[in-house]
């Protein structure tokens, strides 16, 4: 009777082991958490209404789901980097709301896009605005119309000659020295420096907008048709060519300030995630020796995950000592608390006293 007791006992014991580490297993299984990237406190929180299950974390209190998305949002990390991606490399609004619904069978809103756009491209720009490309020291400018919001809005933009990057763009509904002089200082701010030679075509703002940001020690070329290579502005022409292929996208768009940070995202589209044949399919940002961290805009988007650190709890190792069979001098050394049984009144062993 005393063995099968501590057989029951041991088994009870075994069974609570198992059942401990079992747990410690399934809670390691589950994910971290995508807004405070913690790796515990995480439990099931049932599932949304397309059966993706729910977490809920006791440590912030935020709920997500368990797919490859970033926290409070529902569309995969894969999905928006090929909308971004693909806008700025060409496709319309139009069209990629109709390819979306056509592979994700889903169809979100005209504004769910803007925001995509909005947010991740701000997020490129304030990195490029970090580094300094090693630019050369002949830059050219040129400007050209484009239509938004119903009227005719100019947009300067100045490149660099040796590496073709794309130093600043610049929108406005007038063609003054202000507006000439303001494309050289955003310029000088992203270069970090004067260039020697700007070569630009005949319009007058261009003489005393380079002489008032660079000063005497830049030298002017105002080009002229059919002159020589080195300098035309056929480099700028290009670029603007590439430029009027969105034209008919930037009609829908109603405001100068909505536009302005369209082609601030596009030149960062343009100078480190879209390689030229005539750099060897380099992009302009490694021509010019800068170390983006992203190359494409799939990784703009995964830079934006929790870091999680390493799960630091682990499972302990199986311990059974606790449970193993007492001897019998183990039991001869543990002290035994004897009840004394005391009997309530009316009892068959009062009873039988009285009768005795």
């Amino acid at each position: 009777m005393r063995r099968q007791k501590l057989t029951r006992e041991f088994v009870r014991g075994l069974n609570t082991a198992i059942l401990a580490e079992e747990k410690l297993k399934f809670e390691r299984s589950l994910p971290n958490c995508k807004i405070c990237g913690s790796n515990t406190g995480v439990v099931l929180y049932g599932r949304n209404r397309n059966g993706v299950q729910r977490f809920l974390c006791k440590r912030c209190g935020k709920v997500f789901l368990a797919n490859d998305s970033l926290p409070q949002m529902r569309h995969s990390v894969r999905q928006l980097g090929d909308v971004i991606g693909q806008y700025y490399g060409g496709m319309s609004l139009k069209e990629l709301r109709r390819q979306f619904e056509q592979q994700h069978h889903e169809l979100p809103s005209r504004s769910s896009f803007d925001r995509w756009l909005a947010r991740f491209s701000k997020i490129a720009v304030d990195e490029a605005n970090k580094y300094h490309p090693k630019v050369g020291n002949t830059w050219l400018a040129d400007e050209c119309v484009l239509k938004i919001g119903g009227e005719n809005i100019w947009c300067w933009d100045i490149i660099d000659g040796d590496t073709r990057y794309l130093l600043a763009t610049h929108l406005s509904r007038t063609r003054t020295t202000r507006d000439a002089k303001e494309l050289m200082d955003k310029a000088e701010s992203v270069a970090g420096k004067v260039p020697k030679v700007v070569i630009t075509d005949a319009l007058r703002a261009y003489i005393d907008g380079i002489e008032m940001a660079f000063g005497g020690e830049t030298k002017h070329i105002q080009s002229k048709p059919f002159t020589t290579a080195d300098l035309s502005t056929n480099k700028i022409e290009r670029w603007h060519s590439t430029l009027r292929t969105r034209e008919g996208i930037m009609r829908g768009l109603k405001s100068i300030p909505t536009a302005q940070a369209l082609l601030d995202g596009w030149l960062v589209h343009y100078n480190y995630f879209r390689p030229h044949e005539s750099l060897d399919d380099k992009t302009p940002a490694e021509s010019a020796g800068v170390k983006f961290p992203y190359k494409n805009w799939l990784e703009v988007i995964e830079g934006q995950r929790v870091k999680i650190e390493p799960a630091t709890v682990e499972l302990p190792e199986r311990q059974l000592e606790c449970w193993e069979y007492h001897t019998h001098e183990v039991h001869k050394k543990q002290k035994k608390h004897n009840v004394k049984r005391i009997p309530r009144k009316g009892t068959d062993t009062e009873m039988r006293g009285i009768g005795r």
